[in-house]
């Protein structure tokens, strides 16, 4: 017989707990880039900057504190330019790279 598992017993996720390495948070944003998400983005970033300390990447940012995590928490909608902002101060290059041709594609203007 197969012991059940109770949920409420289980530990909190907290994907902050892996980020240890740059690599391991390249290959998280990567991830989460190829969702094309912009929450799922967002949350991520958020992810990254505790892992990094919030502190640091908001005065490195140019950003308070408060900002920062308004800007990152749940369901906001930050503009670009904070996601570059935050991105340079984690030291992050968002990069773009053609998609597969199976994603839905906008032809060019004639």
């Amino acid at each position: 017989m197969t012991k059940k598992i109770n949920v409420a017993d289980l530990p909190e996720f907290d994907m902050v707990e892996h980020l240890k390495t740059d690599q391991d948070i390249a290959n998280y944003l990567t991830v989460v880039l190829e969702d094309n998400d912009p929450a799922l983005l967002t949350a991520a970033l958020g992810d990254i900057a505790r892992a990094r300390g919030m502190s640091d990447i908001a005065r490195a940012s140019g950003l308070t504190r408060e900002a920062l995590y308004k800007a990152l928490r749940p369901n906001s909608q930050p503009r670009f330019d904070t996601i570059a902002r935050v991105c340079a101060a984690l030291g992050l290059k968002l990069v773009a790279q053609v998609a597969p041709v199976s994603t839905c594609r906008v032809e060019p203007a004639h």
